[in-house]
């Protein structure tokens, strides 16, 4: 063989094992398994109190500074109330509008003004409001009580909030979808009944896993009567999902259950964790006064979200959100500590995809 068919054959070869070796790369890549972390919109329903409880309101996004990890977050929407949502550039854009109206002192200007805010009224969004009732033979006595004062709760809230409805003992039954169809809630409230075993956390896991195919402002509002004698599901796993997926969860418990030191202490803890409140009512009249509590809560909680900056931890994340200038450090801030962001393919798997 000459040297110029050795040639020859050495660069065919040469080309073969390159060529191969793309291969062998692309079937690596291929194959191997693609566990990225999901860096959705992070939400966080904010509550800022003084010292007396008293709702602190008026306050701009610029006034918060949100951490995660101890990573500054830059806040891409904001809203207080029941007032929809709106990216800072819009709320900028509109701001920067109005100051330019009030200069130019133009007369036709308020007919432009009142056609915005009605826009805005028509913007209104309250929050999706999943109320879970203990229907348990811890219910027998006071079940009439608890239902009237969850009827009354229901038609308290204003009209952009949409409601749902369910009921749990050994099982979870969805008596009311969410809907704006307040009667259709009541009836549901209605119809329940008291009986067997309780399974508070089955139940509630299965309802945040129903909350979280909604968009939005979502919150849990839970009645119980007693402790959980038969769930198969821990609490702190329970207070993790609802953490990650950013829905404060309130507690609304009888004196019954406060007798009971570790649902007190649950009740407490998971609360306080998702950014919502734990009540002990002691009769009819106290169940009323918490449910009056939390309807004013939704209508004064501060809604900011943010991307999450580049961040290596694919654990836990801590949250932390502190008021900026001296006169707002006095005030209060409840909010979830923190969450831990799913991979996309649990998320998939969840999805049936």
């Amino acid at each position: 063989m000459n040297n110029e068919s050795m040639a020859k054959r050495t660069a065919v070869i040469g080309c073969m094992a390159i060529l191969l070796g793309l291969a062998v790369s692309a079937w690596a890549q291929e194959a191997r398994p693609n566990f990225r972390v999901d860096v959705n919109l992070v939400q966080l329903n904010v509550a800022v109190t003084d010292a007396k409880g008293n709702y602190i309101t008026g306050l701009r996004p610029q006034d918060f500074v949100v951490q995660e990890d101890g990573i500054q977050q830059k806040v891409a929407t904001f809203g207080e109330g029941i007032e929809a949502t709106r990216s800072l550039l819009d709320i900028a854009e509109a701001e920067n509008k109005g100051k330019n109206e009030a200069k130019a002192g133009e007369a036709h200007n308020g007919g432009e003004r009142a056609a915005n805010a009605n826009s805005l009224n028509a913007m209104l969004a309250g929050a999706d409001v999943f109320i879970l009732f203990d229907t348990s033979n811890y219910m027998y006595r006071g079940f009439v009580f608890a239902q009237d004062s969850i009827a009354q709760f229901v038609r308290s809230l204003e009209s952009p909030h949409r409601v749902a409805f369910y009921s749990y003992s050994r099982d979870l039954s969805r008596a009311a979808s969410l809907t704006a169809d307040r009667g259709q809630v009541l009836r549901a409230v209605r119809t329940t009944v008291a009986g067997d075993n309780a399974a508070l956390y089955n139940a509630l896991l299965l309802t945040l896993k129903d909350v979280r195919q909604y968009t939005g402002r979502k919150v849990v509002v839970v009645f119980s009567n007693g402790p959980d004698n038969i769930s198969m599901v821990a609490p702190e796993d329970v207070a993790e999902l609802a953490q990650s997926e950013g829905v404060p969860i309130y507690m609304i418990s009888t004196q019954e259950a406060r007798l009971d030191p570790v649902s007190t202490v649950v009740f407490e803890r998971m609360s306080a964790a998702t950014g919502g409140k734990a009540y002990f009512a002691r009769n009819w009249r106290d169940q009323q006064k918490a449910f009056d509590s939390i309807r004013e809560d939704l209508a004064h909680l501060y809604t900011l979200s943010y991307y999450p900056q580049p961040n290596p931890n694919r654990g836990w994340r801590a949250i932390t959100v502190k008021l900026v200038g001296e006169k707002n450090k006095k005030y209060r801030i409840r909010t979830r500590n923190g969450y831990r962001p799913m991979p996309e393919i649990s998320r998939a798997k969840e999805s049936g995809e």
